[in-house]
């Protein structure tokens, strides 16, 4: 996987050093060793794990200001993406790692570990966090590569973004209209779209980064509980 994914991830202007080239392989193995046991991906193969999991993931990177030794939250994180891969491409970047399930935080503890990384791995659910002083509008940078809608993402993830930083959501290509839907509940969290990146990985994998600045702070009254976000979409 080494070389194929160095190559990948040079022609989207990325340059991996053998350490960090090294880590990607190391995570990709405990990736695969820990799926057999807890449900983690369904993307196996070291090629499809190089693009659709590394690359895709240090895509942020191209379209997000991230400063020096920043801090950026990856909520709902899973296996760890984004936010592995860019501890590892940028190892100043301070990584929090949320997820409401306790066996993949075992995992993201054991790969942080094994690759040296100080990374917060929270168990939480992500409206939980939200509503938590010490995580409410702390962070840089908050990002989702979650299934979720625009509408519930920017409901889950503007709370944790300081006035000033950025939700940067990773989503498939055809975005338009579910963006449409959420500017309503985006402006109300204090948010403004800046940007829509689309972009395609290896000549077929189809993928889009909305960009949004947190220009005020979030009401106290959101996020609310999952059951209502999913019941009652912000309008």
């Amino acid at each position: 996987m080494t070389e194929f994914l160095k190559k990948a991830a040079q022609a989207e202007g990325f340059l991996l050093s053998d350490q960090q080239l090294a880590a990607f392989e190391r995570y990709a193995e405990l990736l695969v060793e820990w799926n057999q046991k807890i449900n983690l991906t369904a993307i196996t193969e070291p090629e499809e794990i190089a693009v659709k999991h590394f690359v895709d993931s240090l895509m942020l990177l191209k379209y997000i200001d991230l400063p020096e030794n920043g801090s950026l939250i990856d909520v709902g994180t899973g296996a760890g993406f984004p936010g592995i891969p860019i501890k590892i491409y940028s190892p100043s970047v301070q990584v929090t790692l949320l997820d409401a399930l306790n066996k993949r935080i075992n995992f993201l503890d054991a790969v942080s570990k094994e690759l040296g990384q100080e990374n917060r791995c929270l168990h939480l659910r992500a409206e939980e966090g939200g509503r938590k002083p010490e995580l409410r509008e702390q962070f840089d940078v908050a990002t989702a590569r979650a299934v979720a809608s625009m509408t519930a993402l920017a409901e889950y993830c503007l709370p944790y973004v300081k006035v000033g930083g950025v939700f940067a959501a990773l989503k498939g290509f055809e975005i338009e209209s579910e963006l449409e839907e959420a500017k309503p509940a985006i402006k109300l969290l204090g948010g403004k779209i800046e940007r829509v990146e689309q972009y395609t990985l290896a000549g077929e994998l189809k993928r889009s980064v909305v960009v949004i600045k947190k220009i005020s702070q979030s009401s106290t009254k959101y996020p609310r509980s999952s059951a209502k976000i999913a019941k009652n979409p912000l309008k």
